[in-house]
């Protein structure tokens, strides 16, 4: 992976092996003008796409219909002196589709206790990680 200031100097540019890119926030104090995601936003949507990967695959395997999936991600950093490391993390699993609740809690369950490298990493820097699962149909029932 490489990294770059871009050429209006606002802010970092990361490309991967395949040459894909993504801008990268710089704060003002840092010559940028903060447009773009931030490293730290990053890190948990880098978090949500690890996690949203392996349910999809879980219940893909399960044979459950999936016809759609949203993250909810709510994150906070510990207040104490610099650095701040993310502390609370609590996600909400909206799953769209014919879905067995038991098969979708299970597959969260596996996704974060096992499976995703990203949940572990962040577990293993202090942050207490909670979930919730949402069936998109009974979502529409409780209407």
């Amino acid at each position: 992976m490489h990294l770059h200031r871009t050429a209006d100097q606002n802010a970092m540019t990361g490309v991967d092996e395949s040459g894909n890119e993504i801008r990268i926030a710089l704060p003002e104090i840092a010559g940028g003008n903060a447009t773009g995601f931030r490293p730290m936003q990053l890190m948990i949507l880098g978090f949500g796409g690890c996690t949203a990967a392996d349910v999809l695959s879980i219940l893909k395997k399960q044979r459950q219909e999936v016809e759609g999936l949203s993250l909810d991600i709510q994150a906070e950093r510990l207040q104490q002196p610099l650095p701040n490391p993310w502390g609370k993390i609590h996600i909400v699993y909206t799953i769209k589709g014919r879905v067995e609740r038991q098969k979708a809690e299970n597959a969260v369950s596996r996704s974060l206790e096992k499976y995703c490298s990203a949940s572990e990493t962040l577990r293993l820097a202090g942050a207490t990680i909670t979930s919730e699962v949402v069936l998109d149909d009974e979502e529409e029932e409780r209407e």
